[in-house]
């Protein structure tokens, strides 16, 4: 294992930031995320997990906020429904440097939280 990384998201502020600011929705989020949210009554709980997802790889390969672009991690779903990873530019390099070969993703959320939990071999 190279490295471990979990993210809480507070939904209600998260909705808070999204309706004070629309734009943030496609500055944060790429359009497969997008388009997989748009049918859901309110997509703001998954889009919550999918923000934690990225600040979850940020902290399994021990960087902060700003190392990569936001749209260089993305969540994707397979057709049972569990979710990974997908890299593209500098967050697939530091991936790559780090010597990672696979990731490992696991989302949730309740009513007022949203968590991802990353693991990187």
């Amino acid at each position: 294992m190279i490295g471990v990384g979990i993210d809480l998201v507070d939904i209600e502020r998260f909705r808070r930031s999204l309706e004070r600011t629309p734009t943030m929705r496609t500055r944060l989020f790429t359009e497969i995320e997008l388009a997989y949210v748009a049918p859901k009554s309110d997509p703001v709980p998954s889009l919550a997990a999918r923000f934690a997802a990225r600040e979850a790889v940020m902290k399994a390969l021990g960087l902060g906020l700003g190392a990569f672009s936001f749209h260089d991690v993305w969540v994707e779903r397979a057709e049972s429904g569990q979710p990974s990873l997908a890299f593209a530019g500098r967050a697939a390099e530091l991936s790559s440097e780090a010597g990672i070969s696979c990731w490992h993703l696991s989302l949730t959320h309740s009513d007022i939280m949203a968590a991802a939990y990353v693991i990187a071999e």
